[in-house]
């Protein structure tokens, strides 16, 4: 069986801990590596990894919004979901694929496997979507 996530490098930015765990388990069982950041300052850090491949990443961490990561990640070409529970997300994050909060862990899955499709099939040039 294939694991749509395998070799993949995978930033979840979640300032949830109970969210996060569940979608770090959720990707490493699709077969990915995960990296988790629970700040934005921390996130900004992590964005820069060498080998990234794709990023979750939750709109609102505390009292901040996440437009200055999904805002590098386009700079990277890197794809990003926006998992989060709000409806109406703007900014630079607005390019990434929104997936409401909650969702069964297979859709965050399929969403990022979809983003990086994409990236393979020659959608460079689509912000959020590498």
């Amino acid at each position: 069986m294939s694991l749509p996530l395998a070799n993949r490098l995978v930033l979840v930015v979640e300032d949830e801990p109970i969210i996060a765990l569940d979608v770090v388990r959720s990707l490493e069982a699709a077969g990915a590596r995960a990296l988790h950041s629970r700040t934005l300052a921390d996130a900004l850090c992590k964005v820069e990894t060498p080998g990234l491949s794709a990023a979750v990443i939750d709109h609102a961490l505390h009292n901040e919004d996440s437009s200055q990561i999904c805002n590098r990640l386009d700079q990277r070409n890197i794809p990003f979901v926006v998992y989060s529970g709000y409806h109406h997300v703007k900014g630079p994050c607005s390019e990434g694929k929104h997936v409401p909060k909650p969702v069964p862990p297979v859709v965050l899955v399929q969403a990022i496997a979809d983003a990086l499709r994409k990236c393979r099939n020659g959608a460079a040039s689509e912000p959020g979507h590498c």
